[in-house]
C-alpha cells in the first residue's frame, strides 16, 4: 500500500486558506521530512545533495524572500520519536514561519524569485506537512 504524501496544497486547500479571514498574523507549523537522497530529476541543473542538505539551500535561497516579505523564521528544530502519536510516522525536522498576514504568506508564496528555488524543496523532501496557526487570543 502506498501511502499519500503531500508536497503543495492543492486549489481547494489554497482557496479555503485565503477565504478563511485570517486577520493579523498567522504562523505555518512546517512538518519535513526528507529524502534520504535529493531527487533532482525534476530540475536536473542542480547538484545532488542529501533530502537535509537540499533544504538548507532551498532555505538559504528563500530566507531573503521570506524577510522582504515581512516574514521570520520563529522556530527550527530537529524531530525525533513522538511523545503522543503514531510510531511508525516520522518528521525529520519542524519549523514555525510567522508571516504578518494571510496576503503578506500569499505574495511571497507568489513571488517569482522565490519561485525559482523550489526545486531544491522538491528534490529534499519525501512528505510535509503545513498548518496555518492563528493566535487564539486575537
Amino acid at each position: 500500500m502506498t501511502l499519500a504524501t503531500y508536497l503543495s496544497p492543492t486549489s481547494e486547500q489554497g482557496r479555503a486558506f485565503f477565504t478563511r479571514g485570517i486577520s493579523g498574523s498567522v504562523t505555518m507549523l512546517n512538518l519535513l521530512r526528507f529524502r534520504p537522497t535529493a531527487d533532482y530529476s525534476a530540475t536536473p541543473a542542480l547538484a545532488p545533495n542529501s533530502g537535509e542538505e537540499a533544504y538548507r539551500l532551498y532555505m538559504e535561497h528563500t530566507l531573503p524572500y521570506l524577510q522582504a516579505s515581512g516574514g521570520e523564521v520563529v522556530f527550527y528544530g530537529r524531530g525525533g520519536d513522538f511523545l503522543i502519536g503514531p510510531t511508525n510516522e516520522r518528521w525529520d525536522a519542524a519549523i514555525l514561519v510567522r508571516q504578518s498576514s494571510a496576503a503578506s504568506f500569499m505574495a511571497f508564496a507568489s513571488n517569482q524569485g522565490y519561485l525559482s528555488g523550489i526545486g531544491h524543496r522538491t528534490a529534499a523532501l519525501e512528505d510535509s506537512r503545513l498548518l496555518p496557526l492563528v493566535d487564539a487570543q486575537a
